[in-house]
């Protein structure tokens, strides 16, 4: 990595809002957080929360790599299931599906497996500390 080259940094703040929840901005968007004891179902969680990170982290770094790679594709969808252990609370694994609208084949679709797997921000953060695993299939 270039060494005078500055790094990204990102900034989002949350805001109770009262005791069924909060908001979180950055830029200009605004989300709504489940930070009820009893839960909302209206919003998503801590958990939940990681959980879209994660995914988001996937689709935008498949996006990032399909005009390198020349890679066709439809569409991305990604599932995820994580399940968190109590003492000490921490998700102690992932599992996703990444399903991919394509014709390319099998060797393209593990080459942008790789490529998610090696180039995400949110995805290198989680992986040393969950058991983190999927896999990518056709549509």
């Amino acid at each position: 990595m270039d060494a005078g080259k500055p790094k990204m940094e990102f900034r989002v703040a949350a805001r109770r809002v009262d005791a069924h929840g909060s908001t979180a901005t950055c830029k200009d968007a605004t989300i709504a957080l489940d930070t009820d004891l009893g839960g909302r179902r209206d919003a998503f969680n801590p958990a939940e929360l990681l959980l879209a990170a994660l995914a988001a982290c996937m689709i935008k770094g498949i996006e990032r790599v399909v005009p390198l790679l020349k890679f066709r594709l439809e569409g991305v969808e990604v599932r995820l299931h994580g399940v968190r252990q109590d003492a000490p609370p921490k998700m102690e694994s992932i599992r996703y599906e990444i399903v991919v609208d394509t014709d390319e084949d099998d060797r393209r679709l593990a080459l942008l497996h790789d490529n998610v797997r090696k180039f995400g921000t949110v995805f290198n953060t989680v992986a040393p500390g969950t058991a983190l695993e999927g896999v990518i299939r056709r549509a």
